[in-house]
């Protein structure tokens, strides 16, 4: 692989086997399991992009374009049905809310958890800890089950462990949306800070402004294709016209 690049896709085609026989139980589904009907449906079409070392693409496009998939793709929830995907360091996934955490465990709990999983030894998460806390303003929160916190207060524990791991490449889908105007303004003075360091972004987002004032390039997805790629005002000035 190029080491210019962070992450190379080539060609990539994503299938789901979806069923549509409306069975809901195990017996029902071995009474009737010969009239089952598995559909195949084609969620990415044959998708093919780069993202340079210090490049922060941004992806948009409506609900069932195929976004929240590429990223899980990329974050190896999913492999790709054909097509290559090669990521060039260490990533660090934001795909959703509460995504890796068990809602059993205190959110210090969760931290020694997830931060191994994303590659930091005991040692490390331990030195680091303090400075996880810190920058999620959790506060005496951080002892409690993260089941009792607010979509907001996991946002913030999620994102500061991602920005603590020595991660190459951040991959977010849309979590700092739910987050306060205070908070999402440091994430992406942090998220900033990645990126002039050489960290590579792949931003999902909605929030169309954002978009164009932080991202270097965007990719408009549509139907499972690249409709368009180029500077973020251009792409977000058509897909706005598109409707």
């Amino acid at each position: 692989m190029n080491t210019e690049f962070g992450i190379s896709i080539k060609d990539v085609h994503k299938e789901f086997a979806v069923n549509h026989t409306g069975i809901a139980s195990l017996k029902s589904l071995l009474v009737f399991w010969k009239k089952r009907t598995l559909v195949k449906r084609e969620v990415l079409k044959g998708i093919s992009l780069d993202v340079k070392r210090g490049e922060c693409l941004a992806i948009i496009g409506k609900n069932g374009a195929g976004k929240s998939t590429l990223l899980s793709l990329l974050a190896r929830i999913y492999k790709p049905t054909s097509g290559t995907i090669n990521v060039n360091g260490r990533v660090a996934p934001l795909l959703e809310l509460g995504a890796g955490f068990h809602p059993d465990l205190t959110g210090y709990e969760n931290v020694y958890f997830n931060a191994v999983i994303l590659g930091l030894t005991r040692e490390q998460v331990k030195e680091r800890l303090p400075s996880i806390i810190e920058f999620s303003e959790l506060g005496d929160a951080i002892g409690a089950p993260v089941r009792t916190y607010s979509s907001g207060m996991m946002a913030r524990l999620g994102f500061s462990i991602a920005v603590h791991v020595d991660a190459e490449i951040l991959i977010v889908d849309e979590v700092l949306a739910v987050g306060d105007q205070h908070f999402e303004k440091k994430c992406l003075q942090r998220v900033g800070e990645f990126r002039d360091n050489g960290g590579t972004i792949l931003l999902v987002s909605h929030q169309l402004k954002s978009v164009e004032e932080f991202a270097d390039r965007c990719i408009w997805l549509h139907d499972g294709n690249v409709q368009m790629t180029g500077k973020p005002a251009e792409v977000v000035a058509e897909y706005v016209k598109e409707g």
